[in-house]
């Protein structure tokens, strides 16, 4: 078993775990009901200066059955993009979100459409789940012009109208998350930002400048650890003095959540949403969660923590085997529909991976476009013509 503390959430037996997931028993659904309650485990929250969210969640049946399969394609679509990058047909950063999938899942099963949402790299996940379609996330990670930003953004840089990226300088999204939320407010609309940042950019010095501004201000901010255990070839403990991250604003209140269950992470959202839009100002929040695959595809994920770790959590702390027992667990699917659903997501994934390989890639003329805003063009700027400049006459 592991003993160090980053991995006391893993500790949990398969036994537990799925016990853990139980519904309320005086809430017992029956053939007719089209919602069920379900308790949380007590631990699925930790606070700090403020209330927990709370521990029973009602939630339909057929949002549950929306979440499991909407995991299920983004982890096949995320082995999808491995195999294209193994075979030599993604060029450039590939950052994976396998064994993350509650943490995007759980968030948008919680937003308004005022709501957005700014990220790092290892976005293909939130795309996905703010409206990018699969087909435009293959595209764009294999260069083609179909692709969510024409081909020329590649796996760090991809948008929606309601996602604002996939930025690839590690913490400088959360300084333009803490602006998106100056701007929800200057213009008076009720929505919450998300600004996500992993616990490695956590010790970047923008992230606390911009907790001050946000707090100085009371904006409608939540910024969200996504806390996988590791960054780029270390552990979170090896690189950071305090691991407790939704404490590190020290003035702003946090939640830490278990990212590996999918309804504590909406219920977690919910509130700090709910907090956020309500005057209160920022919240910290940190989902604890795991990486499967390396920090990206040029890691290997193993010379820093052992396989049988990486196993450990598959078999024991899974989202995805976790929800499929809820929904086992009451009658919603059966195995035989979990397989379906399974085939179901390989087909729709091969489909559009198929599609985009066939796609052409950018026109060369097109890498010239985008570089101005319209009708913003400069007529000169230096250094993009040869000069000759004669120093002596």
């Amino acid at each position: 078993m592991l003993s160090s503390p980053r991995h006391a959430f893993l500790r949990v037996s398969a036994a537990k775990h799925i016990a853990q997931l139980q519904p309320a028993r005086h809430f017992a659904s029956s053939a007719v009901a089209r919602t069920i309650t379900v308790n949380l485990p007590k631990d699925s929250f930790k606070t700090y200066n403020c209330e927990a969210p709370s521990l029973k969640v009602t939630v339909k049946k057929d949002d549950l059955l929306h979440m499991y399969k909407s995991m299920v394609i983004m982890r096949r679509m995320e082995t999808t993009a491995d195999g294209l990058y193994k075979s030599g047909l993604i060029r450039g950063f590939c950052h994976l979100c396998t064994g993350q999938e509650a943490v995007g899942v759980g968030l948008e099963s919680a937003l308004s459409p005022d709501d957005k949402v700014i990220t790092a790299y290892r976005a293909h996940g939130f795309t996905y789940m703010m409206g990018g379609s699969i087909h435009s996330i293959l595209a764009e990670v294999l260069g083609r012009k179909t692709g969510m930003s024409k081909g020329k953004g590649g796996s760090m840089h991809m948008f929606t109208p309601r996602f604002q990226g996939g930025n690839g300088i590690v913490g400088a999204q959360v300084p333009l998350g803490t602006g998106l939320a100056f701007a929800q407010k200057y213009l008076e609309k009720k929505g919450a930002v998300f600004t996500f940042y992993g616990d490695g950019a956590a010790n970047q010095g923008q992230v606390f400048e911009s907790f001050n501004m946000a707090k100085l201000w009371d904006l409608p901010c939540v910024f969200v650890c996504e806390n996988n255990q590791y960054g780029m070839g270390t552990s979170a403990e090896r690189s950071s003095a305090s691991t407790e991250y939704y404490k590190r604003a020290e003035y702003i209140p946090g939640i830490k959540v278990d990212g590996m269950n999918v309804l504590a992470v909406h219920q977690a959202v919910a509130h700090a949403r709910e907090w956020a839009v309500s005057g209160k100002g920022p919240l910290v929040l940190e989902t604890e969660t795991y990486r499967y695959s390396g920090h990206s595809m040029s890691d290997p994920g193993t010379t820093y923590r052992k396989r049988e770790e990486i196993q450990q959590v598959r078999a024991e702390h899974d989202a995805i085997t976790g929800l499929k027992q809820l929904l086992l667990e009451h009658k919603i699917v059966t195995e035989d529909d979990c397989k379906a659903i399974d085939k179901a997501a390989r087909a729709e994934v091969d489909k559009a991976t198929e599609q985009a390989k066939a796609d052409p890639e950018p026109d060369l003329d097109s890498f010239w476009e985008h570089v101005y805003v319209k009708g913003t063009e400069v007529p000169f700027l230096r250094g993009r013509e040869p000069e000759v400049i004669h120093r002596y006459k």
